[in-house]
């Protein structure tokens, strides 16, 4: 069996809840997850920790993945927004059909790039009326086609075994949920 794969992307300012409950929870599934940062060397997120990616996106260069995950918070989601090369691999991949999803602040790379438009997304409340053309929703997480979105921080995790199920099926997402004595 062919396992799937995920590109979780890492910029400084990135919150560290949303990108390492995100490569916790897939890895647990037996999702492939590629972690890259834009760049090499340590990549401090939004509470200064501080964090290794495996690789960089510029040695990623143009391979697809079943799904990319762009974690939120400030401003990692700036600097995700403002790299050419996270745009064109969000644009790769969303024009192959994979998975593309974002967490808190994060869907505004995809506002910016045209893919919201029509489409049922959430956010972090506090970026909610930047979303024209989206049919905004309060609910945790939101699947709309093959985009994902969802909150914040706290719903890291129901995040997380969404894109588990999607990626690895259901059963692997319950598996998880029980071992981990989550609360879904």
């Amino acid at each position: 069996m062919i396992r799937p794969t995920t590109l979780a992307l890492l910029a400084d300012g990135f919150e560290e809840i949303e990108a390492i409950t995100v490569v916790d929870v897939l890895r647990r599934a037996g999702v492939a997850v590629t972690v890259a940062g834009l760049r090499d060397g340590p990549i401090e997120a939004a509470r200064q920790t501080r964090h290794l990616a495996e690789t960089t996106l510029e040695t990623v260069g143009e391979r697809l993945f079943d799904a990319i995950v762009l974690p939120g918070g400030q401003p990692g989601t700036n600097h995700l927004k403002s790299d050419s090369r996270v745009r064109e691999a969000v644009l790769r991949h969303a024009r192959a059909g994979k998975w593309v999803a974002a967490i808190c602040a994060a869907p505004l790379v995809l506002q910016d790039l045209g893919l919201l438009s029509g489409r049922r997304i959430t956010s972090h409340p506090s970026v909610a009326s930047e979303f024209p053309g989206a049919h905004y929703a309060e609910d945790r997480v939101v699947v709309d086609g093959r985009i994902v979105t969802s909150r914040a921080a706290g719903t890291a995790f129901e995040f997380s075994l969404k894109l588990a199920e999607l990626l690895a099926g259901v059963s692997a997402a319950r598996e998880i949920t029980a071992a981990t004595l989550a609360i879904v």
